[in-house]
C-alpha cells in the first residue's frame, strides 16, 4: 500500500472552535481528493495558537462531537487525520495531536513533549513518544519545538519510524532555523519529515508546510498562502538512503563520561 501524505498551511481563527473545524474537514477533504491516505494539520489549528484561547474554554475528548465534521470526511474517504489542539485533559492542559481514523474514536495520541517558556505556564508536557501505522509505514508525531532536539526524532527511527510529522508555528525571522531542522531530521535519521505550519494571526505566522524527503531534500512545500501539498512515501527512497549515510545504524547507544583537560596554554 502507497502511503500518500498531506500537509496542510492554514489560518486559524483564535478561540473559534467549530470555524476552525469546519475548515479542517475542508483541507481533510481536499486532501482526500489528491488520493492522501493521511493529512497533517498544523499546530494547535483547533483553537489558535493564541494566549488569549489556551487560557480559557478548550476542546475535551469527555465529548468529542465537537470533531464530527471532520470524522465525517475520514469516514467517507478512509484516510486519517492528525490534528494538533489545545486540549483540556480535566487535571492539565496540553498541546495534543488527535489522531482521527474511519470509523474509530478519536484518540488523543501525542502530547507535545518540548516546551517554549510561554508554553509551561499553561500546558504540560508529553511523557513519550507515538507513532501508528498506514499500510507498511510508519508515522512518528511530534509538535513545533520537539524537531530542534535530535533525540526526539532518533527515538522515533528507532521505534521503527519512517515518517516524522511535526504540526507546527513558526514566527517572523524562523525560516532558515525551521528548514535547517527538519532537513537535519530527516537525513540524520533516513526518514521523510512532513511540516504542517500556521499562517497568519494572531502573530503573522509564516507557515513554510512541506516535506523534506531522506537526503534532506525538500521535495514538496505548499507555494500559495493557503493548501496543501502531496507526497507518496517512497520505501525504496528510505531503504537506499539508510544503506549509503549509516548515522542511524553506527550511532552508539552511549559515548561514555565526558573527559576534560587542564588550560593546555596561559
Amino acid at each position: 500500500m502507497t502511503c500518500r501524505i498531506a500537509t496542510v498551511q492554514a489560518e486559524a481563527r483564535p478561540a473559534d472552535v467549530a470555524h476552525n473545524v469546519r475548515r479542517a474537514a475542508e483541507f481533510t477533504d481536499r486532501a482526500a481528493r489528491a488520493g492522501a491516505s493521511v493529512v497533517v494539520f498544523p499546530e494547535a489549528f483547533v483553537t489558535g495558537y493564541d494566549a488569549d484561547a489556551f487560557a480559557g474554554p478548550l476542546p475535551t475528548l469527555t465529548d468529542s462531537r465537537w470533531l464530527a465534521p471532520i470524522q465525517k470526511v475520514v469516514d467517507d474517504a478512509g484516510l486519517v487525520a492528525v490534528v494538533n489542539t489545545a486540549l483540556d485533559r480535566g487535571d492539565r492542559r496540553t498541546l495534543t495531536d488527535v489522531v482521527l481514523a474511519p470509523h474509530r474514536v478519536p484518540v488523543a495520541a501525542y502530547d507535545k513533549q518540548h516546551l517554549h517558556a510561554p508554553e509551561r505556564d499553561v500546558f504540560t508536557a508529553g511523557d513519550g513518544g507515538c507513532s501508528f501505522d498506514v499500510g507498511d509505514t510508519r508515522i512518528a508525531l511530534s509538535v513545533c519545538y520537539d524537531a530542534n532536539f535530535p533525540e526526539h526524532a532518533a527515538s522515533a527511527a528507532a521505534s521503527g519510524a519512517t515518517v516524522y510529522v511535526n504540526s507546527g508555528a513558526y514566527f517572523p525571522g524562523g525560516e532558515r532555523r525551521r528548514d535547517l531542522h527538519y532537513a537535519a531530521r530527516a537525513l540524520d535519521n533516513g526518514v521523510y519529515v512532513v511540516f504542517s505550519g500556521l499562517v497568519g494571526a494572531p502573530h503573522d505566522f509564516i507557515g513554510g508546510s512541506g516535506v523534506f524527503d531522506p537526503l534532506g531534500r525538500l521535495v514538496a512545500r505548499v507555494d500559495e498562502r493557503e493548501g496543501i501539498a502531496v507526497v507518496d512515501i517512497d520505501p525504496d527512497i528510505i531503504a537506499a538512503t539508510r544503506d549509503e549515510q549509516r548515522m542511524g545504524r553506527d550511532r552508539r547507544d552511549t559515548l561514555g563520561p565526558h573527559r576534560h583537560l587542564d588550560a593546555l596554554v596561559g
